[in-house]
């Protein structure tokens, strides 16, 4: 005969264990929630804006050089370059051979980005093309959603309107290397070089370098899933002050033009020849009005 008394006693006792259960669970499951949500807010928030905002690094234009006449010596021209981000694409080839589609990419080309992903370490991003023209950007944007990690970059390249006119003074300047960044890491100012690609290997241009440089800015950047900024939140850029620059260039001239007055056959003194007599006194302005008037009171 079936104990109805002692059946329901056993229900009521299961339904008691299953009530304690569910009671547990969404103690267990609020206890969590109020960790997530606030004990631990502060650290996810910032996880969260990190995934919606990128720093971005925003190198600064390079000084100008010019002689005491205002003539410039070494300036600066804009261009797009197509490049690279190694750490955001899988596979290289695959990209390169897809980009070739799209836009003329050549056999130097190829060389050129191995050789540059052989020889930087930790590079942020890498050229595959310089100097693109207006229809090849134009190819490219209409294809952008074919290639992630991939972008369409605006550099300054530099320029020097007499060639190779006294271009033992002037100097030159070429891709940051791994000594170059060897040697920066023990200046200690890897960090103003963020974004910064080519450095002063010679002449002026690596004599002054620090100066020339300026100081790397900042620019907060919204970006979507694929990592494409959307739009610019915030902007900070710095323009380097070239008064103590000028001032110690106009003193270093000076000096070298008084020997050369008083020995003006030594080959050593007086190492430039007449066209190049201009650049003894050169001098480095930095760009825009607002710093000009204070690299002219230097000089």
């Amino acid at each position: 005969l079936k104990n109805h008394e002692r059946e329901l006693y056993f229900f009521q006792l299961r339904i008691g264990f299953a009530g304690f259960a569910v009671l547990a669970a969404f103690t267990l499951l609020f206890a969590r929630f109020v960790h997530l949500q606030v004990v631990q807010h502060d650290a996810y928030a910032s996880k969260a804006e990190d995934n919606r905002i990128s720093i971005v690094p925003i190198a600064p234009n390079r000084g100008l050089i010019l002689d005491r006449n205002g003539v410039v010596l070494a300036r600066n021209y804009s261009a797009y370059t197509l490049e690279i981000f190694p750490a955001k694409v899988r596979d290289l080839e695959r990209t390169i051979q897809d980009l070739s589609e799209v836009v003329e990419v050549q056999a130097k080309d190829r060389s050129r980005f191995r050789k540059l992903h052989a020889e930087i370490r930790n590079a942020e991003s890498l050229p595959i093309r310089t100097r693109l023209t207006d229809e090849e950007v134009a190819r490219f944007a209409a294809n952008r959603y074919r290639f992630p990690g991939v972008e369409i970059k605006a550099r300054l390249f530099r320029q020097y309107p007499y060639g190779d006119l006294a271009a033992h003074v002037v100097g030159y300047i070429g891709r940051i290397n791994t000594r170059d960044q060897e040697k920066l890491a023990e200046l200690e100012v890897e960090a103003n070089y963020r974004g910064t690609d080519y450095i002063g290997k010679s002449g002026l241009e690596a004599s002054y370098q620090q100066e020339l440089h300026g100081t790397t800015g900042f620019e907060q950047v919204e970006i979507d899933a694929a990592g494409r900024g959307i739009r610019t939140l915030a902007r900070t850029q710095l323009c380097a002050l070239c008064r103590a620059l000028a001032t110690g260039l106009a003193g270093r001239c000076r000096s070298v033009d008084a020997q050369a007055a008083r020995q003006p056959a030594d080959p050593v003194v007086g190492g430039l020849d007449r066209r190049c007599a201009r650049t003894r006194s050169a001098a480095l302005r930095c760009r825009g009005a607002q710093w000009r008037s204070q690299c002219v009171a230097g000089a």
